[in-house]
């Protein structure tokens, strides 16, 4: 089985209105960052590219304790156990065709207990969501839009009402790539009110972060479960963080997606491979308009280091390695680590970590995308204290070639003074234009002025 294991068929259909506020405007519209759930682009770690379905308990603790010494230093602090986290015999990328998932009495998934044995006696993720955040992390976990299929089969009670899951069930709206769910009718009495008791259990157990899949495609189909889960976060008064997955979410829906979700996917699993990584350019220009504080469209996470429960390392090169960072830096989307942090080397760190690089990432604005050449790709943002601008220059070719922009492009002029992020050491002054050679597939990240 392929390892993306999602390969639906984009489509946006006309039920919900979409804004249509242009470029500029929705930019402007970003407004303070005070209160907000994600100020800025989320950093953290992801269970899926390195652990698939499989990750226990042991396991996730020695990640956990390796995130917090070697990346919570950068900010990197969001740890996060991905999916069939509910499932006991879980082994691999693939799924089980019969599922038959640890549950509660309500239908409400649950940690499987030979995998997580501190979730035993129906204390869930409490005890490890403490210990994460006892080393300073924030606790997230993966959750499939509806309810279990094996939760409708035993027609159990949504807790707090006289409805049973049959009632509220969908059982035509199904995951084409995962069989544990049915869809929700939010129609129906108690649909609600099931979301809200799934929430409000993992809120009780200290949950900071929910990637929810099956979401974001077909967009208007799923809507209703998107509020849904919008509100129940809200019901819980916890300070949630809503991550939607997979994409790819419609552009024409980002006025809603962005007001329900702190998170959404613009494509479907991303892995290390080229084509992949160039087509997320197009994806991020076209997203650039409704990024804000608070709402950050997600190219997903950085498949980097040791992959695939242990197989292979990465296959991005070096130079493809810097591409990909520098790309999600200067559009200012989510960090979040994929690889296993129990095989994390020197340079691998160090692409993580370095901070001029991350601090395009968390605090630049204006950020976007200049198109002055074929075959070339730059953007530019304004850094945190308004002084010059940053400067990201790709070369997507097959060969080593010159990328370069006129500094008037940039809103600059005379003679500015040019810093390389990635080597932390100055270069020579630019006047005119600036230029620089970059391996096929590379990228440059600078501050000029």
């Amino acid at each position: 089985m392929p390892l993306n294991r999602r390969n639906l068929i984009g489509t946006g259909l006309s039920a919900i209105a979409a804004s249509t506020l242009p470029a500029r405007a929705a930019c402007a519209a970003a407004g303070p960052a005070k209160g907000l759930l994600a100020p800025t682009p989320p950093m953290g770690w992801n269970s899926w590219n390195s652990f698939a379905t499989t990750i226990n308990e042991a396991q996730a603790r020695e990640t956990a304790r390796i995130m917090a010494d070697k990346l919570l230093p950068s900010g990197y602090n969001v740890f996060t156990i991905d999916i069939q986290w509910y499932e006991p015999t879980a082994s691999s990328y693939a799924y089980s065709a019969d599922p038959e998932p640890a549950m509660d009495g309500h239908g409400r998934l649950i940690p499987a207990v030979n995998r997580f044995p501190s979730s035993a006696g129906g204390r869930g993720f409490a005890p490890l969501a403490a210990d994460v955040h006892a080393m300073g992390l924030k606790f997230g976990i993966h959750l499939m839009r509806g309810i279990p299929r094996l939760a409708v089969k035993r027609n159990l009670p949504i807790l707090g009402t006289p409805y049973r899951a049959a009632d509220i069930a969908d059982t035509t709206s199904t995951c084409t790539w995962n069989p544990d769910m049915f869809g929700v009718d939010m129609r129906k009495p108690g649909a609600q009110a099931y979301y809200d008791s799934v929430f409000a259990l993992y809120a009780s157990w200290g949950v900071d972060f929910v990637k929810m899949d099956d979401m974001s495609r077909p967009y208007d189909a799923h809507a209703p479960e998107i509020e849904a889960a919008h509100q129940a976060i809200q019901h819980t008064k916890r300070p949630m963080v809503l991550s939607l997955s997979p994409g790819e979410t419609p552009v024409s829906r980002a006025e809603h997606v962005r007001r329900h979700a702190q998170m959404w996917r613009i494509s479907d699993d991303f892995w290390d491979e080229w084509p992949m990584l160039e087509a997320q350019f197009t994806r991020l220009e076209n997203w650039n308009p409704w990024r804000q504080p608070g709402a950050w469209p997600d190219p997903d996470m950085l498949p980097l280091g040791r992959l695939a429960l242990g197989e292979r390392d990465t296959r991005f090169t070096p130079d493809e390695q810097r591409t990909l960072m520098t790309l999600w830096a200067i559009t200012r989307s989510p960090l979040i680590m994929g690889g296993d942090l129990r095989h994390l080397d020197e340079p691998t760190l160090a692409l993580l970590t370095n901070p001029e690089v991350l601090a395009v990432d968390q605090a630049s604005s204006d950020n976007r995308p200049h198109f002055v050449e074929d075959f070339v790709r730059i953007w530019s943002a304004r850094p945190d204290d308004g002084k010059g601008r940053y400067v990201a220059l790709f070369n997507p070719t097959d060969k080593a070639r010159e990328v370069s922009v006129a500094l008037r492009d940039l809103g600059l002029d005379g003679r500015r003074p040019v810093r390389d992020l990635w080597a932390r050491r100055p270069l020579d002054a630019a006047s005119g234009r600036f230029a620089q050679t970059l391996p096929p597939h590379g990228a440059g990240l600078y501050r000029v002025g």
